[in-house]
């Protein structure tokens, strides 16, 4: 009875200290592991996507040219700046609905979906529920777009 009560004691002690000693940071978390064209990639390929650079693109409101990757067939425009300062600069130009930049006024050929982790701006143009969904899984929701 005794050496069962030891055990016990023993057990709760050293789960208590166990869970002291976790924090947050110690878990793994899809938040914020995408911060560069390379790590959304990776992450993307981890969700089970097929991805395949498809070239590179420029839109007139972005001040860095872009990357195209097809993403389960989706166009995907990938746009990295230097740092994730200037990716929220460009950013915080885009209207909620995604009609506008800056002062330029976008006739989108289909819904605009924005999405800004650390310095990329990545954006979907299209209404593929799957691709959007697999977006959003590893870029969390979008912030500007219909």
């Amino acid at each position: 009875m005794i050496r069962r009560f030891l055990v016990l004691a023993i057990t709760i002690l050293a789960l208590t200290a166990y869970s002291f000693g976790c924090t947050g940071d110690d878990l793994p978390s899809s938040e914020g592991a995408v911060t560069d064209y390379a790590s959304l990639i990776d992450s993307l390929r981890a969700a089970g996507a097929t991805v395949a650079p498809a070239g590179e693109v420029t839109q007139p409101f972005f001040s860095v040219k872009g990357k195209l990757i097809k993403v389960n067939g989706g166009d995907v425009q990938v746009f990295e700046y230097q740092d994730s300062t200037a990716a929220d600069n460009e950013a915080s130009l885009v209207s909620p609905d995604g009609s506008s930049i800056g002062t330029s006024m976008v006739g989108w050929v289909a819904p605009p979906h924005f999405y800004q982790p650390g310095k990329l701006i990545v954006l979907y143009i299209g209404e593929n529920e799957a691709v959007i969904k697999l977006l959003e899984s590893v870029l969390g929701s979008q912030f500007a777009g219909r």
